[in-house]
């Protein structure tokens, strides 16, 4: 009894030091929560249960192939928005090795002087082989960065291709950041990350490469014509446009149609409705990976499901039959559920 009171004290402890806006707590918090153990997770509720639920930041995602210049055009976004007197909170996800699990997080070295802003900070995360471009935990981290206080927060994802559309499923606005000469219209039509996004920016248009910059932008503003206008859009949203992270020109007309959106979507309700989507949806990614955690460790599931891996090896068993039998008997032996996966509900 004692171990959990001084545990939740503890907990309650870095709750406040993390609205208090200490950075040192800010990282411990971000680190309990993206740790795996039970007794870890447990405490990453508490924590986040304690945080105030009226502070809000503006939620930007970003992605893009690699080599796109992602990390650059951050930083130098980033260095614009902090030396306006914004603080910046960039969540940078690092792919991990399929083979080790490892990552190399070194967001931050690309971005020497935005991580030396005393406004700006930078928390580099692995993927931890999560699908959709983003970390497993990047939700709580984002409550976490609003609760210290930052105004705005910059999800870079890992920069996969056309599938990588989660981002756009927890935050307020959608960058997709494009090469020159990366594609033409039909290129652009394309479904998937492209209908997603709110801005496509054409990045590197500067020199030699600005007339290919000009043309790939006509080229994505005409596909985004083509594309169904959605209903949560304002009139020219979404729209593409050119900018140079290298010549750090554009930025002002960017952050001028982000903010341009963003009023709107508040004015019309639109903002409110994207975040309680977003939080519904929270939620049922964490019940769906509840029941794959307890199916992995029931017995009776267990026990059927080594039966047939065999069966299914030597093709003398169907797969949709032997996962008919695996799920039959895990709804017949009672599942138990742990709350050691599950987080507490989005704001």
């Amino acid at each position: 009894m004692a171990e959990l009171t001084a545990a939740h004290d503890l907990v309650q402890n870095l709750a406040q030091d993390v609205v208090a806006g200490k950075r040192r707590a800010l990282a411990r918090a971000i680190t309990l929560i993206e740790s795996q153990k039970p007794s870890h997770r447990a405490q990453a509720q508490d924590l986040l249960s304690a945080l105030p639920k009226d502070r809000q930041a503006v939620r930007i995602g970003l992605s893009g192939t690699p080599g796109v210049g992602k990390s650059t055009f951050i930083e130098a976004f980033g260095m614009f928005l902090a030396d306006q007197g914004l603080k910046l909170a960039v969540l940078a996800v690092d792919p991990s090795s399929a083979r080790t699990g490892g990552s190399i997080l070194g967001d931050k070295t690309r971005m020497d002087r935005l991580s030396r802003h005393p406004g700006a900070y930078i928390r580099p995360s692995p993927s931890q082989s999560h699908l959709g471009g983003v970390g497993r935990r990047t939700r709580e981290a984002t409550m976490l960065c609003e609760a210290a206080g930052f105004d705005v927060v910059l999800i870079e994802t890992v920069g996969v291709g056309q599938s990588e559309t989660m981002v756009a499923g927890m935050t307020d606005l959608f960058l997709l950041l494009m090469a020159p000469a990366g594609g033409d219209e039909l290129q652009g039509v394309k479904r998937g990350i492209m209908e997603m996004a709110d801005l496509i920016l054409v990045n590197k248009a500067d020199g030699d490469l600005m007339p290919a910059a000009t043309r790939t932008c006509a080229d994505y503003a005409g596909a985004l014509r083509m594309l169904r206008k959605r209903p949560r859009d304002p009139q020219d949203f979404p729209k593409a446009m050119m900018v140079s992270a290298l010549a750090e020109t554009g930025l002002q007309a960017a952050w001028d149609d982000m903010q341009t959106l963003i009023q709107w979507r508040r004015d019309t309700g639109v903002w409110d409705a994207i975040r309680a989507d977003q939080a519904l949806g929270w939620m049922q990614e964490e019940v769906q990976s509840g029941l794959r955690a307890a199916l992995e460790t029931h017995p009776q599931a267990g026990a059927v499901l080594a039966q047939v891996q065999g069966d299914v090896r030597a093709g003398t068993l169907a797969p949709s039959t032997a996962a008919h039998r695996v799920l039959q008997a895990f709804a017949a032996g009672g599942a138990e559920f742990s709350d050691t996966e599950n987080s507490p509900d989005s704001r």
